[in-house]
C-alpha cells in the first residue's frame, strides 16, 4: 500500500526565478503557501513540517519528473497577486542539490497537528479499519515519518479528501495495491478514516 497521500499534492510556492536565491529565501517562498516552519493554515494545504527527507525528495521528484499531477495554486501568503503556479512548475526548476537541501530542512522539522473537529463514533470506526488496511505502510495510525509516505495523522481532513479522490479518479497516480485498495472501500469507510486521522491532535 506504498502511496504518498499526504505529500499527494504538496503546493510548495517559489518565485520564478529560483536559482538566483539563497536556501533561506526559497524556503520562505515554501511557507508563503504551506505556513511558517511547513505547518500548513489552510486546508487545502498539507503540513509538510516533519515528514521524513526520503518523502519530500520523492514528492518533489514525481513532480519534476512528470510521474505526478500538479493543479495551479495561487499564494497564500506574501505577494497574492502573483500568477499562480504549480508543483511541476516549480519543481522543473529545482536542482537535485536544492531539493536535498529543502527535504533535510522540513524534516527536520516537528510535524503539527491540525486542531480540527472530527466525529468520534466515526473516528472509532475508522481506527478499526486504518488497522487492518493501512497499518502496514502507514504505521502508528498514520503518524510516523520513518514510513516515508507522508504523515496522515492529524493532517488537513480537507487536504485528504481530495487527495483519497484523486486516487479513486486515477487522477492522481499510486501503485497497483494502492489504488485497489481504494477501490474497494466504501464512501463510508472513507470518511470514517478522514475522522480517524483528524481524531489525532
Amino acid at each position: 500500500m506504498k502511496t504518498r497521500i499526504v505529500g499527494l499534492a504538496v503546493v510548495f510556492c517559489f518565485g520564478s526565478v529560483l536559482h538566483a536565491k539563497s536556501l533561506d529565501e526559497t524556503i520562505a517562498f515554501c511557507d508563503e503557501c504551506h505556513g511558517k516552519g511547513g505547518v500548513s493554515k489552510e486546508s487545502d494545504v498539507p503540513t509538510i513540517a516533519g515528514f521524513s527527507s526520503v518523502a519530500i525528495t520523492d514528492i518533489l521528484n514525481a513532480y519534476k519528473n512528470d510521474s505526478r499531477s500538479a493543479v495551479s495554486s495561487k499564494f497564500r501568503a506574501g505577494d497574492t497577486s502573483r500568477p499562480e503556479t504549480s508543483m511541476k512548475d516549480i519543481s522543473k526548476k529545482l536542482t537535485a542539490e536544492e531539493i536535498k537541501k529543502l527535504a533535510s530542512h522540513y524534516s527536520a522539522k516537528s510535524f503539527v497537528p491540525v486542531k480540527q473537529p472530527f466525529d468520534a463514533a466515526k473516528a472509532a470506526s475508522g481506527a478499526k479499519i486504518h488497522k487492518t488496511q493501512c497499518f502496514k505502510c502507514h504505521e502508528n495510525g498514520g503518524s510516523s515519518k520513518d514510513d516515508d509516505v507522508g504523515i496522515l495523522a492529524g493532517q488537513w481532513s480537507p487536504y485528504l479528501r481530495t487527495a483519497i479522490q484523486n486516487f479513486r479518479s486515477g487522477k492522481r497516480q499510486t501503485d497497483q495495491k494502492m489504488f485497489d485498495l481504494i477501490k474497494k472501500l466504501s464512501d463510508s469507510e472513507i470518511d470514517a478514516l478522514v475522522h480517524y486521522w483528524a481524531s489525532q491532535q
